[in-house]
């Protein structure tokens, strides 16, 4: 098995944290930390990491200033609890970036908001709509 721990760079780790622990409805594995955290699904799999700016030596997170926030990412979750993911988001943001609408791709459902850092972020039905 192969996983991906996907990783951005954000201002305010605990705070980005709660936010996506409440869209994805996941638990965090290092709470209170400043520097870093991880957001994990209910097995333990490692969604996506958070690492604050310019923490450690890490090229690409060392400054905000060394490119625009989120261009060329996109975020995408596969989630089996679409629609209480959509009415969490509506409680995380004051507009969606796109409204639910039937991927023709993946023949799902999908919206997409911004996070607090300005990632985009699109949700997915795992299952076809």
């Amino acid at each position: 098995m192969k996983r991906t721990w996907p990783i951005i760079a954000v201002s305010d780790v605990q705070a980005c944290s709660r936010w996506y622990q409440a869209l994805l409805n996941c638990e965090n594995n290092h709470p209170g930390d400043p520097e870093f955290d991880q957001i994990l699904d209910s097995d333990g799999t490692v969604l996506i990491c958070l690492h604050r700016w310019g923490d450690h030596y890490h090229p690409s997170l060392a400054s905000p200033g060394d490119g625009r926030v989120g261009n060329g990412l996109l975020l995408f979750f596969r989630v089996e609890d679409f629609d209480s993911a959509l009415d969490r988001a509506f409680s995380l943001v004051p507009e969606l970036e796109e409204a639910p609408h039937i991927n023709p791709n993946t023949e799902t459902m999908e919206f997409s908001v911004r996070d607090p850092e300005g990632y985009y972020v699109t949700i997915s039905s795992i299952s076809a709509a």
